[in-house]
């Protein structure tokens, strides 16, 4: 039976798998809008019920595709979702890439974005990207007037400090943070899983199976120049792909082992750091969607998760999770 989970202190109840629809463009691999209703379809089987996409992903075609979904499948479906997105990645006049996190910007992307999914509130709203150069807690309140206009039901930042989530919760309650984390992406240990439990804020974990390394089936290296996010990224660069994978085999065999598919056990084990944890992986395949149902209702035993970490111990992943361009814009803290 699925976990449920409250969605931070001030939250409703949400399943603690949700789905991650990045996959729901072509991010890792071409897909189509009835492949990403046939996940949305089996979620709803399944009892999933948290849905976090982001305007720029397939640059607004995931939201797209949920709200097709949202449309075709009639009345009370809506109900069933509780519906994240993400602004404030944009480019400048000179189309370079940057960040705004400005009301006038803001409102103006979700507008595009409730559109798109054909829906009058979502029920999160996070900042995608910090601008470093507005402070946290304006920013904080910008959000706060697209709650009070009804327009989001919920704060979230994407990819924050510790220190930058305890000054914006001085504003207003944030109500959510992404950040990536898994096995290999260990770095949200190191205060922001315990900022966002002391704080009553969810901690929303992106990628937990390590960008395909935590399954048994990783993404094979002929594929990777076809992605353009992978081939630049360093854990899917040479030599480090090859030691990722190998470094992983032991983590394949002790999921064989205790009986869960990699990509389960992964999110098993996500999902047993803290009961304010929310695992969102994405994929676009039915299959896979039911091996991480698998993993999201398994409990694992003191034993099976020192038995984890003996084989995938802190510092195991060979390479940065980021390239230096793509860490333009999250946080790093220690």
């Amino acid at each position: 039976m699925m976990k449920m989970r409250r969605f931070g202190a001030k939250g409703p109840e949400v399943s603690a798998l949700g789905i991650g629809a990045m996959s729901f463009s072509d991010f890792y691999g071409p897909t189509s809008e009835a492949n990403s209703h046939a996940i949305l379809d089996a979620a709803i089987e399944a009892g999933v019920t948290h849905v976090d996409t982001a305007n720029i992903y397939g640059m607004g075609r995931s939201e797209e595709a949920i709200g097709q979904f949202l449309k075709v499948r009639g009345a009370g479906t809506r109900e069933r979702f509780h519906i994240a997105t993400k602004a404030s990645i944009t480019k400048d006049d000179d189309g370079n890439r940057c960040f705004r996190n400005d009301l006038e910007h803001l409102e103006a992307e979700l507008d595009q974005s409730l559109a798109r999914m054909g829906i009058e509130q979502v029920d999160l709203f996070y900042i995608h990207r910090r601008d470093p150069n507005v402070p946290i807690e304006e920013v904080a309140g910008n959000l706060s007037r697209l709650k009070e206009k009804g327009k989001i039901g919920g704060i979230g930042f994407s990819e924050i400090a510790p220190s930058s989530l305890r000054k914006a919760a001085t504003e207003c309650h944030v109500d959510a943070v992404q950040s990536e984390y898994s096995l290999s992406t260990r770095a949200p240990e190191l205060g922001l899983l315990q900022a966002c439990e002391e704080l009553g804020t969810a901690f929303v974990a992106f990628s937990p199976v390590g960008r395909s390394f935590l399954t048994d089936d990783p993404i094979p290296l002929e594929r990777v120049e076809d992605l353009p996010f992978l081939k630049v990224n360093p854990r899917f660069q040479e030599p480090n792909y090859s030691a990722n994978i190998k470094a992983t085999e032991g983590f394949r065999a002790l999921a064989a082992e205790v009986g869960v598919p990699a990509a389960g056990l992964a999110i098993a084990w996500t999902l047993a750091k803290g009961e304010h944890v929310i695992s969102i992986p994405g994929t676009r395949s039915v299959a896979h969607f039911a091996e991480l149902v698998k993993g999201a209702e398994r409990v694992l035993s003191g034993d099976e998760m020192a038995a984890i970490e003996a084989v995938l111990p802190v510092g195991w992943a060979y390479g940065d999770r980021y390239s230096a361009d793509q860490w333009v814009g999250p946080e790093r803290y220690c």
